[in-house]
């Protein structure tokens, strides 16, 4: 699940990288595609991103989860401070038509608010399911070519990662032409 909730948050950033000086975007207890289609119609026919291979650094700063046997814990605990490098091709039909899930989520996630422009991004976003509940809360900064963002979530509900609270940061940048080799 927290592997999931930061590829998660990593496709949610990327496509949202666009020029500075491009329009903003603001909204209220939205759903994925409602952002996707703000954005969209925000900036108009450009793309959102430049095309090419991405290379996305995550790092998890902090993880805690109450109650996991000390050995599970333990195994977390090595995460903290690991950088995990993640390679993408986005195609030059996908930063033109960037569909509700390159948004981050699925259609059991809302966000609570999403704003975008001038260069910073704030949003946060509250997914249910199965009697759980992880909130996610992201802020940072973009260009075309690349973000910095903070990412941190917290779960809620029945389980061991009930009480789960995690703090990564990630760095993106564009690198060039897509070479095949993308994960």
């Amino acid at each position: 699940m927290l592997r999931r909730s930061a590829a998660v948050l990593l496709a949610a950033v990327l496509p949202l990288a666009a020029c500075n000086n491009q329009p903003s975007v603001s909204v209220q207890n939205a759903s994925v595609g409602e952002v996707a289609s703000k954005v969209a119609e925000a900036h108009g026919s450009g793309a959102l991103v430049s095309p090419g291979k991405w290379v996305t650094t995550v790092v998890v700063d902090e993880m805690t989860i109450p109650g996991m046997p000390p050995e599970a814990a333990a195994r977390m605990k090595g995460m903290t401070g690991g950088t995990h490098t993640i390679q993408s091709c986005l195609t030059a039909e996908e930063v033109k038509q960037p569909k509700g899930e390159f948004f981050g989520a699925n259609k059991d996630c809302r966000y609570d608010h999403f704003t975008m422009g001038g260069g910073k991004i704030d949003a946060a976003l509250t997914c249910t399911r199965n009697g759980s509940t992880q909130v996610m809360q992201m802020a940072g900064t973009y260009s075309s070519d690349a973000y910095s963002m903070v990412m941190t979530a917290s779960m809620s509900g029945p389980g061991p990662a009930g009480g789960m609270k995690m703090r990564t940061h990630s760095e993106a940048k564009r690198v060039g032409a897509c070479d095949g080799k993308e994960g």
